[in-house]
């Protein structure tokens, strides 16, 4: 699947304009990793990124998402590494062990990427100036964006950074670095 495709099946699926920047904000941290750990397959990293939530308006249950998703991108071919890396976002729910390291990083920069746009929205200058200990600050803050978890937040930069030598700070910044890159695009 080709971003491209992805995107117009994101559009589709997806009304709701905040979890369209949900997606595209935790492609592009996708696509941020594909260039440290998979640099052949940063679209393919980022269509993992896209297609992690488009099921989520029609199957919110934890019983549907993301399996449901899963099954429909199964019919139109999509590659297995990215199936799987889809389930294993959940894997409490699904089961499936996060392996690759394309899945290590989905589950990785999920909840971070949401919570980095959570905290742009309450800066006068948005994420332009965001670091990442202002964002290490406001995951002490239980109040703020209190459906966040901090716990998959700090269990993603611990897996991830087996694989990348990069610390909870250097992780942030990555992601922070790659929603900046594209947040005229996002309004973020």
């Amino acid at each position: 699947m080709k971003l491209d495709d992805a995107r117009a099946l994101m559009n589709e699926w997806v009304l709701s304009h905040a979890l369209r920047v949900h997606m595209e904000s935790v492609a592009l941290c996708m696509a941020a990793y594909a260039g440290k750990l998979d640099p052949p397959n940063t679209e393919r990293w980022a269509v993992a990124g896209l297609m992690h939530d488009f099921d989520y308006e029609r199957h919110p249950t934890a019983a549907e998402h993301p399996v449901v998703g899963v099954a429909h991108l199964k019919t139109l071919g999509v590659d297995t590494e990215i199936l799987d890396a889809i389930l294993g976002h959940a894997s409490e729910r699904t089961g499936v062990t996060r392996v690759t390291p394309m899945a290590k990083a989905l589950f990785a920069v999920d909840e971070l990427s949401g919570f980095i746009v959570a905290c742009a929205k309450v800066r006068p200058n948005g994420i332009s100036d965001l670091e990442p200990k202002s964002v290490k600050k406001k995951l002490k803050d239980k109040a703020f964006a209190a459906a966040v978890s901090r716990e998959d937040i700090a269990a993603g930069a611990v897996e991830l950074g087996v694989l990348t030598g990069l610390d909870e700070s250097a992780h942030i910044g990555v992601c922070i670095d790659a929603i900046r890159s594209e947040s005229a695009r996002l309004g973020v």
